[in-house]
């Protein structure tokens, strides 16, 4: 596997069509700091580490509106990809949907949304949108 972010985000995306509630995904420290992100801003409604095997997989409840049974995640795009890095400064991150969605920023003070690195003043990669 060339992108395990890109899985990641795949993963979560078929889930959410298929209207699972439960999906696996074999664990990566990366992919666990972007889901604690995701739970930190209401996308996913709970998540569990489990440390079987020599990777360990993690397990993520989805969330979805009781009444209308449609999913808090509405869109995952990949931004930054192996072939093509996509960097900014903290002075230009992105602003998704005019800040009512998320940019996912791996910074050199971990993981965190474009919110929080402009606060922090740090730029970094620009992993994924979430909206």
């Amino acid at each position: 596997m060339t992108d395990p972010i890109a899985d990641y985000l795949t993963r979560l995306r078929n889930a959410i069509k298929a209207s699972h509630r439960i999906v696996e995904i074999p664990a990566s420290n990366i992919k666990k700091e972007i889901t604690k992100v995701l739970h930190d801003k209401g996308y996913i409604q709970n998540y569990k580490f489990e440390d079987n095997g020599p990777q360990g997989t993690i397990k993520i409840a989805l969330k979805f509106n009781p009444t209308t049974k449609q999913n808090a995640i509405v869109n995952l795009t990949r931004v930054s990809t192996p072939g093509l890095r996509k960097y900014a400064k903290h002075d230009s991150l992105p602003r998704v949907i005019n800040g009512l969605g998320i940019a996912i920023i791996s910074t050199s003070k971990g993981v965190m949304t474009d919110k929080e690195a402009r606060v922090e003043g740090v730029g970094g990669e620009v992993l994924c949108y979430v909206y």
